[in-house]
């Protein structure tokens, strides 16, 4: 089993970064024989996001899916003005139903107490363009497309942290 990443909120680490980077390089190597398809077989995630059809969401569903994860869209009803206990008993009850949670959107405040109550990996703006993860989409090899290596790379963090 793999070590668990940086938690909810905190960037990733050097170390995390280049775990993430070898299990990319792995997915990558092993692109079309179709070994990873099961990967997540069994594997339930819940994104929390306010639009189903957003372009991080969309892509984080794919790579997720891809791998054989369930996923399931959920409105956040969190925000800053939620109370503690809400926070707390919200991330509690995601930690019972799935094995992950994506959020997007969100503060990263609220995602980093989501964190520490869930029990399980919560994820802050995997997708997104700007999360310490996309920086390596440029380390990969080959010609495939921008889009494509940034799929390996989500599907690396997910593995590092789920499989």
């Amino acid at each position: 089993m793999q070590r668990p990443l940086s938690p909810a909120g905190i960037p990733l680490s050097p170390d995390d970064l280049t775990q993430v980077l070898a299990e990319a390089r792995k997915l990558q190597a092993s692109a079309g024989t179709g070994k990873t398809r099961n990967a997540l077989r069994g594997k339930k995630i819940g994104l929390l996001c306010e639009q189903n059809d957003a372009p991080d969401a969309i892509l984080f569903r794919g790579a997720a899916l891809d791998l054989g994860a369930h996923v399931a869209h959920l409105r956040p009803g969190l925000s800053a003005l939620s109370t503690p206990q809400e926070v707390q008993d919200t991330a509690r009850m995601l930690g019972r139903l799935y094995d992950a949670v994506e959020c997007q959107g969100m503060s990263p405040a609220l995602v980093r107490q989501m964190g520490i109550d869930a029990g399980v990996p919560v994820y802050d703006g995997l997708a997104s363009a700007v999360h310490s993860t996309a920086k390596l989409v440029d380390q990969l090899d080959g010609d495939s497309a921008s889009g494509d290596r940034r799929r390996i790379v989500l599907q690396a963090t997910l593995l590092a942290t789920l499989a």
